[in-house]
């Protein structure tokens, strides 16, 4: 006799008869609802974290993981390191995971090549934007563009190389720092025009322009960036989705949060010599097990073993 064993997607996906519902279709239907916060997920563990406290999507910052592994926000980390990144979060949960692309990691051809590997990660979508390289952080002075067409050129080649039609393609401008408000909101209108879609436009310095941007777009999906530290105005979701934002970006919230609980923790152990003032701050271990869901794969394993 064969004992049959009920395996659980490890994602935290249904099994049904029918076709999944795609990533891309399962964020196109988040921010249809309403605007969506969405998080930066820097580890596949906050990426289950964040599905566990109730987000409708998850975001992999460039800045973030150029970070975590000890480098700039500068293009130093390949479309490879990008995408091994992206399947292992993907893999993890079960929401919608958008994806910082940087410039698409070369030109039009290579951003074929780019939607391709994202896509092939099971990621929902990603943002391109019109920097040159090397890029900069779009909250840092001394950033240059592309020409307007150049990047409708590789929004155009983003959208011909999806298999899936709902693979999301947001485009980028950090044009209004370097030439302008009104250049910025051109942009996006031709990069909508060449099938983006919805914009991000980066930087933007109060509330005001937020809101102005977005009414020179009325209609088109737009998304903010809420990072901290940077020129823009720290506004809330409900705020923003007033404006007509529907994706609400934090990108680094999360990982500068446990960055600096990291160096604390690091601090107090490096003058005191033991760990025991860090203890009631940390995740305990049956905390972590939860998340992990350990119980389930040591059940399994004796499962297989008594088959």
């Amino acid at each position: 006799m064969i004992t049959r064993i009920s395996l659980a997607p490890l994602t935290g996906k249904t099994m049904a008869d029918s076709a999944p519902i795609s990533p891309g279709r399962r964020l196109r239907e988040a921010w249809a609802r309403g605007p969506i916060a969405i998080p930066g997920v820097f580890n596949p563990l906050v990426a289950k974290m964040a599905e566990r406290l109730g987000f409708q999507a998850v975001y992999l910052s460039g800045g973030a993981l150029s970070a975590g592994n000890g480098v700039p926000d500068i293009g130093l980390l390949t479309l490879t390191e990008f995408t091994q990144a992206a399947q292992l979060t993907a893999q993890a949960t079960s929401l919608p995971l958008l994806c910082d692309a940087d410039t698409g990691f070369g030109e039009a051809l290579n951003v074929e090549r780019t939607v391709r590997m994202f896509e092939s990660a099971g990621v929902a979508g990603i943002h391109l934007e019109d920097q040159e390289m090397p890029k900069r952080c779009g909250h840092l002075s001394g950033k240059s563009v592309v020409s307007a067409e150049a990047m409708a050129a590789k929004i155009r080649a983003a959208v011909a190389a999806k298999t899936d039609k709902d693979f999301v393609v947001i485009a980028r401008t950090d044009a209004k720092g370097v030439y302008g408000f009104d250049d910025a909101v051109n942009r996006a209108k031709m990069y909508l025009d060449a099938g983006a879609d919805g914009i991000f436009p980066e930087a933007m310095e109060s509330r005001e322009e937020f809101e102005r941007f977005a009414n020179a777009l009325p209609g088109s999906v737009l998304l903010a960036n809420m990072t901290e530290f940077g020129k823009s105005p720290n506004l809330d979701v409900t705020t923003l989705g007033s404006m007509g934002y529907r994706l609400i970006l934090f990108p680094l919230t999360a990982f500068r949060a446990a960055m600096k609980a990291a160096e604390n923790t690091l601090r107090d152990l490096a003058a005191n010599g033991v760990q025991t003032a860090s203890i009631p701050n940390m995740q305990t271990r049956a905390e972590l097990y939860d998340l992990l869901g350990y119980t389930g794969y040591e059940q399994r394993d004796r499962a297989y073993f008594c088959g």
